[in-house]
């Protein structure tokens, strides 16, 4: 059994300690999935535009240097050759999509595996919910310190809470990145040290399974 601490967004209740969800929390954590799903995140972000000019498309060229025999010289075709300076180049980059793919149920298991993989260690940390007045760093440092966060967190709030007050106060954290509950992935999640969630966002995280 899986736990971790839930706390009151209010200041006045302590933490409480309840057993997480064994279908999100407690599955086994598959390495390489995680590593599969990481590789296509990180793929289907390239842009992919890249291009250079083969010998064809750089401008000039179009004489020949000098004769072919009798000068002593290498014989050469064109200015624009590859082995001249500001010739065409060989085998280089051309605009091309990098996008990957994996089943829907391939995409599930590895987002579970790595919510699993946070929870084994014992780096998920739930809150009741969030909502700041106003934006302010100053709440959300006051509320990474009461949560006994240190280092990188991923902070996922359910979609109803995810307004510009909550989301304007981790905004200038470097170390921290604040996303709503539809939006949660797995290369966010292994790329910080801490998870942070609110009972909202767990509520629709189990609606998706």
């Amino acid at each position: 059994m899986v736990e971790a601490k839930v706390f009151s967004f209010s200041e006045g209740a302590g933490p409480q300690t309840i057993a997480l969800d064994e279908q999100l929390f407690g599955r086994e954590v598959n390495k390489d999935l995680l590593y599969r799903m990481v590789r296509l995140q990180m793929a289907n972000r390239r842009q992919g535009t890249s291009c250079t000019k083969t010998r064809g498309e750089v401008r000039g060229g179009g004489r020949k240097p000098w004769r072919q025999k009798g000068t002593g010289r290498a014989r050469h075709g064109s200015r624009r050759s590859p082995l001249w300076v500001g010739g065409g180049t060989t085998f280089g980059p051309k605009p091309r999509s990098y996008e990957m793919d994996l089943t829907k149920k391939m995409r599930s298991r590895a987002l579970v595996a790595a919510l699993s993989d946070r929870a084994l260690e014992g780096h998920v940390v739930l809150i009741d919910r969030i909502g700041f007045d106003e934006p302010k760093t100053k709440s959300a440092v006051a509320l990474l310190e009461r949560l006994g966060v240190a280092g990188s967190a991923l902070v996922v709030v359910g979609t109803a809470e995810f307004g510009r007050s909550v989301k304007k106060s981790f905004t200038n954290l470097p170390y921290v990145k604040c996303i709503a509950g539809c939006g949660i992935n797995v290369y966010d999640i292994l790329r910080h040290d801490t998870l942070i969630m609110t009972t909202g966002a767990v509520e629709e995280l189990r609606g998706r399974f």
